[in-house]
């Protein structure tokens, strides 16, 4: 049964447990909500039937009904304490949960899975997913199990009771619901294509606000806005369509319950003209029939909440059922020698980028990957990292299967540095920092000279300490590229990968940067991508890839001499600038 609750509601085992307990206890509490009419019913019995009968002698004084009624509310008092922490506080608890969880489940997933995602739709499952999820297992869901079991329980006693009024009171219940089950394959559907309308109109408002600087300087303002106009209005139109329909649906149900009271007054009206039954039995019945569809009509109130669950719950179940990269977690290599060995890769099906990639980068060695762009050279680098798992071959560091590693212990031999460089907002101390998280200032200070960052820095208002903003946008694409490099020194780690990390420099700071690069890659694995071919010019090795494979490999001296692909990429960069 917990298994069966995890699977459907997308909650851990304790989360099935909580769930379970505040059900029980939103069930006593529907129940407890019931004693003010039991008390009236005790009340009435007694006293109704001493005014009936003038001679019937009273067992109770008010005293008693006065203590009966104080118990009454303190156990009701009690109940919807303990189901208020049960439903609401636990389940908060849970939703914390589940974002760590998912957050870690993120943590541990192939950079491919993000490839086939947008962030808009990841912000969308990691936050409003659980939002709705936490709102709709706190508001409606254990109070729909609840009220279907008090309502059973309940119409089980009173049936036992009076069961003419008892059927008089809950014939509706059952058609009400059938009215809703019969719209529920409906309102499903309509949730789906809701939800994708929805996750529509926070691309285009993602797009717009990633691609800003391309729609001003081309003005197409107003073209963006049409299309995100058309977005909302498809959207909007839907959301009518669908609160009219859960609407009409929900409305109907709960104008078909009304009738229960209606019934309930006809009947006992007749039983007791007939004698059938006493007055303070249809008076309770009466008082009952006010109350008893309270539970009913809140899930009712939340049916839109509730069949909108299985939209979000599928999202989530599908992330957590990615498969996650896994592997061992000591590693400890004699040496750092990167080899492929046949590889071949694609990130989607028919879309191979990689076919039967051989080649090694030696430590001590600077080994170049050049040619033409799409010829996968970024990839190769990426695969080195294990930031994706290849289709087939193999890909050994220090001889070791890179598959069999964990990628968080792997990655702890690597520095990497990115033509596409993150920073935080945070102050450069900290960005800089964040390639060793123990460093002292001096450390940073020191690898921030090596990165010639120190002289923009000092002209900052609080130097080191100054704030740069999110991803570094006060900062310019050369100055975010020298603190990623100086991150990397800072880490000092074995392997280092450079992907065009000097693409954003001039050729003046490009020439000093390199002081600080080549102490970066002093005696280490370095693989470097570079379309500069002055950037490769001291490398020991050059990798040509051109369409996926290896063209050509050997020394840049012997490559320029075979009059092959790299030595037209050189001839064509010497060629005067036409401009």
């Amino acid at each position: 049964m917990l298994n069966t609750i995890q699977n459907k509601l997308a909650l851990s085992k304790k989360g099935a447990k909580v769930f379970i307990k505040g059900t029980l206890c939103t069930t006593l509490l529907d129940i407890a909500l019931m004693l003010p009419a039991l008390f009236v019913f005790l009340f009435l019995e007694e006293y109704l039937t001493k005014v009936l009968n003038p001679s019937a002698t009273i067992k109770h004084g008010y005293g008693y009904y006065v203590i009966l009624g104080l118990a009454f509310m303190a156990v009701i008092f009690i109940i919807a304490m303990i189901q208020y922490k049960s439903t609401y506080t636990t389940i908060y608890e849970e939703s914390a949960n589940r974002r760590i969880s998912l957050a870690e489940k993120l943590r541990k997933l192939p950079l491919a899975f993000f490839g086939k995602k947008n962030l808009s739709d990841l912000t969308a499952t990691i936050m409003e997913d659980n939002v709705a999820l936490e709102h709709t297992f706190s508001h409606a869901v254990p109070q729909l199990f609840a009220s279907i079991i008090s309502i059973v329980l309940i119409a089980v006693g009173l049936f036992f009771y009076n069961w003419q009024l008892a059927l008089s009171l809950f014939w509706v219940v059952p058609l009400a619901a059938a009215i809703l089950l019969i719209a529920k394959r409906k309102i499903e559907k309509e949730n789906k294509i809701g939800y994708k309308y929805k996750r529509d109109v926070s691309e285009a408002i993602q797009e717009g606000l990633d691609t800003v600087q391309e729609i001003k300087s081309y003005n197409q303002e107003e073209t963006y806005l049409k299309d995100l106009d058309t977005t909302i209005d498809v959207y909007e139109k839907w959301l009518i369509k669908g609160e009219l329909l859960i609407g009409v649906f929900v409305n109907a149900s709960s104008a078909l319950l009304k009738l229960g009271l209606a019934s309930v007054v006809i009947v006992g009206a007749n039983m007791v003209a007939t004698g059938a039954t006493s007055l303070y039995v249809y008076f309770i019945f009466l008082m009952i029939s006010a109350s008893i569809y309270n539970p009913i009509n809140e899930v009712f109130a939340n049916l839109a909440a509730l069949l909108y669950l299985n939209v979000r719950i599928n999202r989530m179940n599908d992330m957590q059922a990615m498969p996650i990269q896994q592997g061992g977690n000591h590693f400890t290599p004699d040496h750092y020698d990167i080899e492929f060995r046949n590889v071949d890769f694609s990130y989607e099906d028919n879309n191979q980028v990689l076919k039967n990639v051989t080649f090694t980068a030696k430590q001590g060695e600077i080994t170049a990957l050049v040619g033409p762009s799409g010829g996968g050279k970024s990839t190769s680098a990426r695969l080195a990292a294990r930031f994706w798992d290849i289709d087939n071959g193999q890909i050994t560091l220090g001889g070791r299967d890179i598959g069999e590693i964990d990628p968080e212990t792997l990655l702890m031999h690597y520095s990497v540095v990115f033509q596409d460089v993150v920073l935080f907002n945070a102050s450069v101390m900290e960005n800089i920092r964040l390639g060793k998280r123990d460093a002292s200032d001096e450390d940073v200070l020191q690898m921030a000279k090596l990165a010639q960052c120190d002289e923009f820095v000092r002209k900052m208002a609080d130097g080191y300490n100054t704030i740069i903003g999110e991803n570094g946008n006060t900062l310019s694409g050369g100055e975010r590229q020298r603190i990623s490099i100086a991150r990397a020194l800072l880490k000092d780690a074995p392997i280092v990968l450079l992907d065009e990390a000097t693409a954003s420099l001039d050729v003046e700071n490009e020439t000093k940067i390199q002081a600080g690069i080549s102490e970066l890659v002093k005696d280490k694995t370095v693989l470097i991508i570079a379309h500069r071919m002055r950037t490769v010019a001291n490398a020991d090795k050059i990798v040509v890839l051109e369409n996926g494979h290896v063209a050509e490999t050997g020394s840049p001296e012997a490559l320029k001499k075979q009059k092959g692909i790299f030595s037209k990429m050189v001839e064509l960069q010497m060629q005067p600038d036409l401009m």
